[in-house]
């Protein structure tokens, strides 16, 4: 039985968005990002909070935002980060469930018995 996914992804978005998670620390970045919500965190929070700092945040955010996972903005003297793709993390969280033991002989006669 396949689950429907909100917003279904097509392969190369999803693998897109997953290449960008493919790193611990990107996403050790986009988990704090998400727990901080829509808010999100000056530039330095969320280095303090991830322990990435520097250049190797600006790479991260930069792989990140070309995924469409994260913005950045502007206001007044300090950078906001924040995850702005809650709706893309659930749909990779479908993405991966939608056919979920659908191969599966004991998940069929459970599906088609329940």
């Amino acid at each position: 039985m396949k689950m429907e996914s909100p917003h279904p992804l097509d392969l190369t978005r999803a693998a897109s968005a997953f290449a960008a998670l493919g790193s611990e620390q990107r996403l050790s970045v986009l988990r704090t990002l998400v727990r901080a919500g829509p808010e999100g965190l000056s530039i330095g929070d969320l280095g303090e909070r991830t322990g990435v700092t520097g250049s190797t945040l600006t790479h991260h955010m930069k792989i990140l935002s070309t995924a469409g996972l994260v913005k950045q903005s502007r206001q007044g003297r300090s950078i906001i980060c924040a995850a702005v793709a809650f709706d893309e993390v659930q749909s990779l969280s479908a993405f991966l469930l939608t056919e979920c033991c659908a191969d599966s002989v004991d998940f069929q006669k459970d599906a088609n018995n329940g």
